[in-house]
């Protein structure tokens, strides 16, 4: 069996990028007749079509999408290989690029962001803010080496390490017009939630049981910023994860917080199944569990 060589999917990724035969053989410091051959070979290996040609422009077929993920995983992979091969593999070090949920970035990036660049000085961190889902698209596609998410999730072809719980609060305005004494749950359409997409909708909706639709109020928060001021002008209450407590977000706000028996979600790392890289996650995650 054939398989492509590292020139062809280095020259493949190049197309992909530059969208131009012209541009991506002069990234690639070559001729266009030995680049457009290049790319002729991998489709021969591949044994499909990668690109549709015309005069003017390229268009990446299907397949070459999938091709074009594929050849950015292995570049990566055989980049990091390289760095153990030749001595290159201090831990932590290098670029590494994390993402992370809106639900937990604010909160949990102050308590081990400086000491984490202190410690590890030739780690490069680049941050990526997004939903669950956005964040693993751009995993598999290997944009993201790493995501910091709040579990349980179920995603395909991924390893997690959980790294710890956090309960959920009950919250509201003192003296709130949705709170009444010896009340064992929440009343009709007094729960506001995060809009669907945020994993924190679905955790709470969970983790709080709460199975009553009429629960929940007719509005919806877009970000956690929305969310607290809502709930400060007594639109509603919510649950609010333990980590976003000590905020100043919270803090200034007219808020009175009660821990809500049994119920918590869990923060994790998700990384590709069989990464080479899988040691330096583990390091990551135990350094953000000692400074949570």
């Amino acid at each position: 069996m054939n398989f492509p060589t590292v020139k062809q999917l280095r020259y493949y990724i190049a197309l992909v990028e530059n969208n131009h035969f012209g541009k991506a053989a002069e990234s690639c410091f070559v001729s266009q007749s030995a680049f457009s051959v290049a790319i002729k070979e991998l489709e021969i290996v591949i044994n499909g079509q990668l690109v549709d040609r015309t005069n003017k422009s390229v268009t990446i077929t299907s397949l070459g999408k999938e091709i074009y993920t594929q050849a950015k995983l292995i570049i990566r992979e055989l980049s990091h290989l390289l760095d153990i091969s030749q001595g290159n593999d201090k831990p932590l070090s290098g670029k590494l690029s994390l993402g992370i949920i809106p639900t937990i970035a604010p909160f949990l990036l102050p308590k081990f962001m400086f000491e984490l660049q202190k410690t590890y000085l030739d780690l490069e961190l680049y941050l990526y803010e997004g939903t669950t889902l956005k964040l693993y698209d751009k995993l598999m596609k290997g944009e993201l080496d790493v995501i910091l998410i709040a579990l349980p999730y179920s995603l395909k072809n991924t390893e997690t390490l959980t790294l710890f719980k956090e309960s959920f609060y009950l919250a509201h305005r003192k003296e709130s017009k949705w709170i009444k004494k010896n009340m064992s749950e929440p009343s009709d359409e007094s729960v506001i939630l995060l809009e669907d997409g945020h994993c924190l909708r679905e955790h709470t909706l969970s983790a709080c049981k709460l199975k009553n639709s009429e629960q929940i109020s007719q509005y919806s928060a877009s970000s956690m910023l929305t969310l607290i001021e809502m709930v400060k002008s007594d639109v509603g209450i919510t649950f609010l994860p333990e980590m976003c407590l000590d905020s100043n977000l919270i803090k200034q706000q007219p808020l009175e917080l009660k821990k809500y028996t049994n119920s918590y979600r869990e923060i994790g790392l998700v990384w590709r199944k069989g990464s080479s890289q899988t040691k330096e996650f583990e390091m990551l995650g135990n350094f953000i569990n000692g400074h949570k």
